[in-house]
């Protein structure tokens, strides 16, 4: 046999081939099983201190997946803590006022306060008289006459100060006081949670493909270290063109078959979309007309819990209804 003879017969065979193919699939859609892709990243960085999960598992959300090491943050949460200790006992002692012990020692200046003008008092009296009898020197007068009134000064700053603490602290200050604390509570919040995203956690039930690093190894935030599939989130795609479109409806329920597993699936038409151009054309054995628009079924199955055992990009295949 000739090499062109060979070559005739190859290409015999493979239109013989696709013929067969495409009527084994006549009447009947292809499509492709679909899991949302889910990738986990940590937000602070940090050494991994244990990888909890590997390539393959079954994580249900809030499953903590891995734990990062992140002795920074920690320090800075000490910080925060200290500073909001502070923070609140400063609120405090200018919402309560003077203590107890400052009463009684402003009550004690104000007694010596009085006793000292009380004897001043009766001093400048006595010289006031003398000095009209011309009795007493002028400069012994002006010397008594300066101590009545440094006397009645130093009272009145001591009365002055009691009715402050009487009256309690100044509402400007314990503004202040209460500024300060809500932002030490702001900075504790703050560190609290960044010492919180060490924990690496599950978004939602799903499984996981690919674990990219190890215990020991150094991750950064926004690095993908956990790649996996969602599992409530399957949905089944197939791609029909426009001539067929119409035999479909919205909100109605069809019966999907999984040829690698034999088993089928009610599954009910969520979406129709129509695709950007032909190059969008997915499914297999797809026989569209050049400038033919194509549109995506996306249908749900009834019992995601059929969805299970079904591997991504399976093929599945779907008898077409009747227009």
């Amino acid at each position: 046999m000739t090499k062109s003879e060979k070559l005739v017969m190859i290409a015999a065979m493979t239109t013989l081939m696709a013929a067969c193919s495409e009527k084994k699939y006549e009447n009947q859609l292809q499509g492709k099983v679909k899991k949302e892709e889910q990738t986990i990243a940590p937000k602070v960085a940090g050494r991994l201190l244990e990888v909890l999960v590997k390539e393959g598992d079954t994580v249900n959300a809030g499953d903590t997946l891995a734990i990062i090491s992140v002795p920074e943050i920690e320090a800075k949460l000490k910080q925060a803590e200290g500073a909001l200790m502070a923070a609140t006992a400063q609120y405090e002692m200018a919402g309560n006022g003077a203590t107890s012990f400052e009463r009684e020692q402003i009550n004690a200046k104000l007694s010596a306060a009085q006793e000292q003008f009380n004897l001043a008092q009766k001093s400048f009296n006595r010289v006031e008289q003398m000095a009209k009898d011309s009795l007493l020197p002028q400069q012994k007068f002006d010397e008594m006459y300066e101590k009545y009134h440094a006397a009645k000064a130093q009272l009145d700053a001591v009365q002055a100060m009691k009715k402050d603490i009487d009256n309690g602290v100044r509402h400007e200050k314990v503004a202040m006081a209460k500024g300060d604390m809500l932002r030490a509570e702001g900075a504790m919040q703050e560190a609290q949670t960044a010492y919180n995203e060490r924990y690496i956690t599950a978004p939602k039930k799903m499984t996981i493909e690919t674990v990219a690093l190890k215990a020991g190894e150094l991750a950064l935030p926004g690095y993908n270290i956990f790649n996996g599939y969602s599992l409530n989130d399957a949905h089944l795609r197939f791609t029909v063109s426009e001539k067929h479109i119409g035999a479909f409806k919205k909100g109605q329920t069809y019966t999907v078959v999984v040829p690698a597993t034999q088993t089928k699936i009610e599954a009910r038409l969520t979406a129709i979309k129509q695709l950007a151009g032909y190059a969008d054309i997915s499914s297999a054995y797809a026989n569209y007309e050049l400038g033919e628009a194509v549109y995506e079924l996306r249908l749900v199955p009834v019992d995601q819990k059929a969805m299970g055992n079904l591997l991504s990009n399976m093929t599945l295949i779907m008898e077409e209804p009747a227009k």
